[in-house]
């Protein structure tokens, strides 16, 4: 009965790490990246789509550096604003991924 409650007591536990663990804004954007580059790479993606998407990516950037230096971090309101946004790009690199356009 004891280890039933301890090995319950670890997975509510490390349950609850997990959705308290912030999510890394960082890697996300190294994986957005990755999956543009892997698009013009097997030409799912055209040059126009890429320089679009590359460029939309590029502005993120510069608003997640922004906003880190703006108060020492991400706040929990710029963190889910970010995310929106990095939703909307992740989106976006699906729907010209998959278009059939090709180079």
């Amino acid at each position: 009965m004891r280890h039933l409650t301890w090995f319950t007591t670890a997975i509510l536990g490390a349950g609850l790490l997990v959705a308290q663990a912030p999510p890394n804004v960082k890697a996300r954007q190294n994986r957005q990246d990755a999956r543009i580059e892997k698009g013009k790479a097997d030409g799912s993606l055209t040059d126009a789509e890429a320089k679009k998407l590359e460029a939309r990516d590029k502005a993120l950037d510069a608003k997640i550096r922004h906003d880190r230096k703006d108060g020492g971090g991400l706040s929990v309101k710029e963190r889910k604003r970010i995310q929106k946004l990095q939703n909307k790009q992740s989106k976006k690199i699906e729907n010209q991924r998959h278009d059939k356009q090709t180079k």
